[in-house]
């Protein structure tokens, strides 16, 4: 049995590493703002809780839908783009929890991030140097968007208008995106920041006083990236700022 040209198999194998990935996160959750190790026994004699099947069920159909949306193609290289996305989808994930709850993204997930990017990068490299330069640029230009808004807010305004944690982790986003689409993660992150904060304020779940962290708003950009075919992001973002101009004129 197959779902586009993909043995049902696959699905099955994808969805259980995606349980076995998502009883990870709970734990990364819980041990990388105590800066804990993640691998190691004690990860055993965690007890399953509500946030533990949240995460496992999240995991697996992302998991899931990631690979309906690339399929499985012939050779390792053809594979990488399935491969990186499984494997940052997990750390995506904490990533999410743990700002929202803590208003913190922990160095040690950016760094694992980035580091993984980077040996991606460098396998890229040994079939097409052009998508491993790509990576590379897409990592200065991630980081570098937020490190001028911050260093532009603190001039303005005195005070940072973006944590050093959104600026590291759009950086190690970059490795995986290249430099198109994390122009196009920056710009959605902003707009569904401000309709997210806008919904928030008005329901009273976040009063105006209250710090609303930017790092869940940058994992849905990411995850509408990894899953939405660049074109239609880009056609849906074009028409949105330019507010129709640009529909029109085509």
């Amino acid at each position: 049995m197959y779902f586009k040209d993909v043995h049902i198999i696959y699905f099955i194998i994808i969805a259980v590493l995606g349980v076995v990935t998502g009883k990870l996160v709970d734990w990364a959750n819980y041990t990388l703002p105590e800066y804990k190790k993640v691998f190691s026994l004690e990860f055993f004699k965690h007890k399953a809780s509500k946030s533990t099947y949240l995460m496992i069920i999240a995991n697996v159909i992302l998991n899931l839908i990631i690979l309906y949306r690339f399929g499985i193609e012939k050779t390792f290289i053809e594979n990488l783009e399935l491969i990186k996305y499984l494997i940052l989808t997990p750390m995506l994930l904490s990533v999410f929890v743990i700002d929202y709850k803590l208003q913190i993204i922990p160095n040690r997930l950016n760094l694992t991030m980035f580091e993984i990017g980077l040996v991606i990068a460098f396998v890229y490299g040994l079939s097409n140097i052009a998508i491993t330069i790509d990576m590379l640029l897409g990592m200065l230009v991630g980081g570098g968007i937020f490190l001028l808004i911050t260093v532009l807010g603190g001039l303005f305004y005195g005070k940072e208008a973006m944590g050093l944690g959104d600026v590291k982790l759009m950086g190690a986003l970059g490795l995986y995106f290249g430099v198109s689409n994390i122009i196009a993660v920056a710009l959605m992150s902003f707009l569904i920041g401000a309709i997210l904060s806008i919904l928030l304020l008005v329901t009273k779940i976040k009063k105006t006083d209250e710090y609303i962290p930017f790092g869940p708003f940058i994992v849905i950009s990411s995850f509408i990236s990894i899953l939405v075919p660049f074109d239609i992001i880009l056609k849906a973002l074009m028409t949105i700022f330019t507010l129709g101009l640009y529909q029109k004129n085509k």
